[in-house]
């Protein structure tokens, strides 16, 4: 009986020292890790910043296509007589004007 409590106490001791080993390492790992993390989170990576040129580029996009079919639409009524259309038929140009230079 007493053979298997020392093999008993030599494995616990044997299995808390990896525990205590593991815990120590964990906690002077720890700092590395959290600035580590904050530096992830501080930069943006090149495939972000792609996405991100990508989704304001298309944004643009968007932008003029709804201001060209405005302006369109408005032409026809600007032949028509319609004033107020005209103006704001010249009022979207300068509009797209303004956004062309910014679309590939």
């Amino acid at each position: 009986m007493s053979a298997r409590l020392v093999f008993a106490a030599s494995a616990a001791a044997l299995m808390l020292s990896g525990c205590l080993a593991k815990t120590a390492l964990d906690v002077v790992t720890l700092p590395v890790k959290v600035a580590s993390k904050g530096v992830d989170l501080a930069t943006t990576s090149q495939s972000e910043a792609d996405q991100k040129r990508g989704r304001e580029i298309r944004q643009r996009e968007e932008r003029l296509g709804k201001l060209q079919r405005e302006f369109d639409k408005l032409q026809g009524q600007c032949l028509e007589g319609d004033r107020r259309a005209c103006e704001r038929q010249s009022s979207i140009r300068a509009q797209i004007d303004g956004i062309t230079p910014t679309v590939p």
